[in-house]
């Protein structure tokens, strides 16, 4: 079942993103963070004007590679394998920066391991926000329902703030349980949030971030009949 733990909206200041899309001939390379970033950034930036085309895109990995495609673009670089700014930076391609001018569509805030590595090889890098996330309002009753002993299976996991936002969801009276339930990870960082937090099992890492690597690390440990069962829905 899906249950989602951030709620996308519109940039809370369009202003900034509509100076870089007056401006976007002048960069060397467009970054996209995720998946909402293309849709959100592709959606404002193409119903304004044409892609520049000496402005090259790279994303973060293969969702946001194939979101792309959909709005009739090439993405230039992808990591292969695994899918963050770790393997995007360790592209040959990112390796010398000097002169270059990057801009990054993403949502509010975030990590800033891209814009620092990348200004540290001589890049001059813009962040610009496309949307903002928002911790989702959920009735305490739906909350307590799905953490019951035994409904769930595991939950799966894709970013400290989801993590972060579902415990805040979860409220004091359904957190003992949240914490109970198995989870299922994209790295290491969400599996030391989970730790931080108190879950009582140590978190599965899947492969990457991927549809098909979370879906081989759900299966493989809780649907298999060597893990969890699954509960209903």
């Amino acid at each position: 079942m899906r249950l989602p733990a951030i709620e996308i909206r519109g940039p809370a200041d369009p202003g900034p993103l509509d100076a870089v899309v007056a401006a976007l001939d002048s960069y060397d390379l467009a970054v996209f963070i995720s998946v909402n970033a293309v849709n959100r950034g592709l959606d404002f930036i193409l119903s304004r004007r044409a892609w520049p085309a000496g402005t090259r895109v790279a994303t973060v990995g293969v969702s946001s590679a194939a979101a792309v495609a959909q709005h009739g673009l090439k993405v230039d670089l992808v990591p292969e394998h695994s899918f963050n700014s770790e393997a995007l930076l360790a592209l040959d391609e990112l390796q010398d920066m000097k002169g270059k001018r990057v801009v990054i569509f993403r949502g509010n805030g975030g990590r800033e391991l891209l814009h620092d590595a990348l200004v540290s090889r001589g890049a001059s890098v813009d962040y610009v926000a496309v949307y903002q996330r928002v911790c989702p309002e959920v009735a305490a009753e739906t909350m307590q329902q799905l953490l019951q002993p035994g409904f769930l299976a595991c939950i799966t996991i894709t970013s400290n703030e989801t993590l972060e936002n579902l415990y805040t969801m979860a409220g004091s009276r359904g957190q003992p349980l949240l914490r109970a339930i198995p989870l299922v990870v994209v790295g290491e960082r969400q599996a030391a949030l989970a730790a931080r937090l108190g879950f009582t099992q140590l978190p599965v890492i899947a492969g990457n971030a991927g549809d098909a690597a979370l879906l081989a690390a759900v299966t493989e440990n809780f649907l298999s009949g060597r893990g969890v069962p699954a509960g209903p829905g």
